[in-house]
């Protein structure tokens, strides 16, 4: 099973990439985040995607996100379903013979703090419950925060910098230990060059001088079967790189 996840900061915007993208990669699962659009200014291609269940969960210009899962994995068309804490349209989940996959797009935290550690505090309770009933879980999306001092390129790393407080470092360790695992980084313990976001100026992303700030995290069980998980940081032009993950699921 192939998961795949892309921040594409406007999906007006990028619709041909992503396209292409789905088109050459042919993920299962594919959460797509920060889409800044409602349904009815979407592409009607976008809204019936040949061969998958298309969710889109959006407003006009800001935050949204999008789940889309291959028929194969569905005889009909699954449940799409957004938790209590879900605001600004930040995430939707499904589940697929006993495994949540969740498309989520945590605030940035700039202008509401507050509100992030809300819904990451939202996000902590979700997962708990899931992990207490048993419940197996793939996590994905852009979490708006550098899990540790290695996921922010040296020049980057400012210790009071909204993405890298202690407060909301320490919400995702407590995400994290509800049965998780981060994919990315346990396969790659010392990568300190595993960024998948970049400053749009000064050439950062050609420079990798970056943050890592999308995650693909998945349940034990799923991890023990995972093949890769690889960061597409030259495609597209959103400011984030895609994410994908391969599981023998």
């Amino acid at each position: 099973m192939k998961v795949a996840t892309w921040n594409v900061n406007g999906i007006r915007a990028r619709q041909a990439q992503v396209q292409e993208f789905i088109e050459r990669e042919q993920p299962d699962i594919v959460c797509l985040q920060e889409i800044k659009a409602t349904t009815d200014q979407l592409p009607v291609w976008l809204c019936d995607m040949e061969g998958y269940w298309c969710y889109w969960h959006g407003t006009k210009g800001y935050s949204g996100v999008g789940l889309h899962v291959k028929k194969g994995l569905s005889s009909e068309r699954p449940a799409f379903e957004h938790p209590s804490f879900d605001y600004e349209s930040r995430i939707v989940t499904v589940a697929l013979d006993g495994v949540t996959f969740a498309s989520i797009y945590v605030p940035n935290g700039g202008k509401d703090f507050p509100a992030k550690m809300r819904f990451l505090e939202g996000l902590r309770e979700y997962t708990a419950t899931l992990h207490a009933g048993g419940g197996r879980v793939v996590l994905c999306g852009d979490l708006n925060i550098a899990r540790t001092d290695m996921d922010v390129h040296p020049k980057e790393r400012k210790p009071r910098a909204i993405g890298q407080l202690p407060e909301e470092r320490a919400l995702l360790e407590a995400i994290i230990g509800n049965g998780l695992v981060d994919t990315g980084r346990a396969l790659e313990p010392d990568n300190d060059q595993m960024f998948t976001w970049w400053a749009p100026w000064r050439n950062m992303r050609q420079r990798n001088i970056g943050w890592r700030l999308d995650y693909v995290l998945a349940s034990r069980p799923i991890f023990d079967t995972v093949q890769s998980c690889v960061i597409q940081r030259e495609f597209g032009t959103s400011d984030h790189g895609p994410v994908i993950a391969a599981f023998d699921l």
